[in-house]
């Protein structure tokens, strides 16, 4: 029996922006089905974790149901993935390293970021400036750490070895203590295009 021939029963699901979250009561034929339906959504399976958020995703909504604008919005945005390259490659990836390029805005300096990726969660980041200095930081460090949507197609073409992120992480200096009170990162999804905020200005990662 494929997933689409299974009968729908609801999943807690939740949109993590960083800042908060929309939850939802998604009936649907499986995990996976929603995962490749929405974007950047997490779907909550750990039994203890449910038995915490007793209480989230009051609002009900079917898969099929296309009357809820922000699951509109997510669905949309997987639909225009859908179709290229690299869709999906990373979705089953328990383990990742990327690099991305962050050109430089609103005094940030230009920079490439490595990145450690665990189960969908970022948990060890280097940042490489042009100027050549170095910083690495950790799960201590982030003030927000979203989920990374691992279906993205971006993820595909940022993929780069362990060994190289390793050399970068021990050559780089540990953070300060107020790395992230001016400045931080929302990876809220390898293609996304809130990438920095300060002083209420949104930047872009690439």
């Amino acid at each position: 029996m494929t997933d689409h021939e299974l009968p729908k029963q609801p999943f807690l699901i939740c949109h993590d922006y960083g800042m908060g979250g929309l939850w939802w009561s998604i009936h649907a034929r499986s995990a996976r089905e929603i995962a490749e339906t929405f974007a950047e959504t997490t779907v909550i399976v750990d039994p203890e974790r449910l038995t915490k958020l007793r209480g989230f995703g009051s609002k009900e909504v079917d898969i099929d149901d296309r009357t809820d604008s922000a699951l509109n919005s997510l669905r949309a945005q997987r639909d225009s993935q859908r179709a290229r390259p690299g869709f999906g490659v990373m979705a089953d990836r328990e383990l990742l390293f990327t690099r991305r390029r962050w050109d430089g805005e609103d005094g940030v300096p230009a920079a490439d970021y490595l990145t450690e990726i665990i189960d969908g969660y970022r948990t060890r980041q280097v940042e490489v400036r042009d100027t050549g200095e170095s910083v690495r930081t950790g799960l201590d460090d982030f003030l927000f750490n979203p989920p990374i949507d691992l279906w993205d197609p971006d993820l595909a073409d940022q993929e780069i070895p362990a060994e190289e992120f390793e050399t970068a992480w021990n050559s780089a200096v540990p953070a300060p203590d107020d790395w992230y009170l001016w400045r931080w990162p929302l990876t809220v999804s390898a293609g996304a295009d809130t990438g920095w905020w300060r002083a209420g200005r949104p930047g872009r990662l690439r």
